[in-house]
């Protein structure tokens, strides 16, 4: 698909905009003053493939805290701000890779200008937007509750930012509605060049999350919109991780990674396939490399079904075939399918030297 050209924006060590691949990014739960579980979710985030990472920077105890994280972090921390112009300065001293602001929340012009000069001074990018939980009363007057309010609330807090001289800029722009997060970026889309962050905000459970925000996030995506995303949900945030990537692998956009397709059973179906399809995935996890792993129900249709596949074992009463790319090379007992599956996957990764 032809991604729009957007402008080219640092954060840290991650390009965003300009035809660079999506960032995914996912947002820290825990609290910003306890420095360790911080660290460690941000680890785990990592792990699981995260590229950037959001940070509740709350008050001005968070300040210190903070700026420890940013030092030991392994990817760029963005300070999530509200309400306080000078907790966004402190984070803009403290290290921040980006900070999130609402120009409309922040305060007067004058501090809008001294948060737009302190983040030139740094070169660090600034993300502002607006959702249906920030609308200014006066944009719903004027056009109504609406994506069209949304969309110009949002154009709003970049003028502000751009008067001030700064274009160093993210912009966002969320709902909870489906339908009128599409329309949003849509809009937002077509009137301006700065890179596009998607998501369905409160989104829900992992459900819920992921249904929404497939459905909002892709449709997007595969019209060439967005440049960093975030799969919302009311869960551990790993599991934003997980769904962002096979979201953007379902859209073409991201080929790297175990990806594990397998068949909805049926009668025929005579192993624990469910059980097997989440220890592979267990198995797999953290795995950089890419392949294509099938798990299929029974033989009759699995080997020619899933061809495509590098690799993938078809079950039967007891007994699993494994195959490579629809090739059966071995019939072993079904107990030892995944093992079996894994060990001969591993090989075939290093004999495809693709890399971490």
């Amino acid at each position: 698909m032809e991604r729009k050209n957007t402008k080219e924006i640092k954060i840290g060590n991650v390009t965003i905009g300009g035809g660079n691949p999506v960032a995914v990014q996912s947002m820290i739960n825990t609290d910003t003053k306890d420095v360790r579980a911080t660290l460690s979710q941000i680890e785990n985030l990592y792990n699981a493939g995260c590229s950037i990472i959001r940070c509740a920077v709350y008050d001005s105890e968070c300040i210190l805290p903070f700026q420890t994280i940013v030092k030991n972090s392994c990817m760029p921390v963005v300070a999530d701000i509200h309400f306080d112009y000078r907790l966004a300065l402190g984070a803009i001293e403290a290290g921040a890779a980006k900070v999130r602001i609402n120009p409309g929340n922040i305060g007067s012009e004058d501090k809008i200008r001294l948060v737009a000069q302190s983040a030139k001074e740094h070169k660090v990018p600034i993300r502002v937007g607006a959702n249906t939980g920030s609308l200014n009363s006066d944009f719903v007057q004027k056009y109504g509750r609406n994506y069209i309010a949304i969309a110009e609330s949002a154009l709003a807090n970049v003028n502000a930012l751009e008067k001030a001289g700064f274009d160093d800029i993210v912009v966002s722009a969320k709902s909870s509605n489906v339908r009128e997060m599409i329309d949003v970026y849509r809009y937002l889309s077509e009137r301006i060049s700065y890179p596009l962050h998607l998501g369905v905000t409160e989104a829900g459970d992992i459900l819920a999350g992921t249904v929404k925000s497939s459905l909002g996030i892709g449709a997007l995506l595969l019209e060439g919109i967005g440049d960093t995303i975030r799969v919302s949900l009311t869960a551990d945030p790993v599991n934003e991780v997980h769904t962002a990537y096979e979201l953007l692998r379902a859209a073409g956009l991201y080929n790297g990674g175990v990806e594990i397709i397998s068949c909805p059973t049926c009668a025929r179906t005579k192993y624990d396939l469910e059980t097997t399809v989440q220890k592979l995935r267990e198995k797999f996890a953290g795995e950089k490399r890419s392949l294509t792993v099938a798990v299929m129900g029974c033989v009759v249709n699995g080997p020619g079904e899933a061809s495509h596949a590098d690799i993938g074992i078809a079950g039967g009463k007891g007994k699993v075939v494994i195959f490579e790319h629809g090739e059966k090379t071995a019939v072993i007992d079904a107990e030892d399918a995944v093992d079996a599956l894994y060990e001969r996957a591993m090989i075939i990764l290093d004999n495809k030297g693709n890399g971490c």
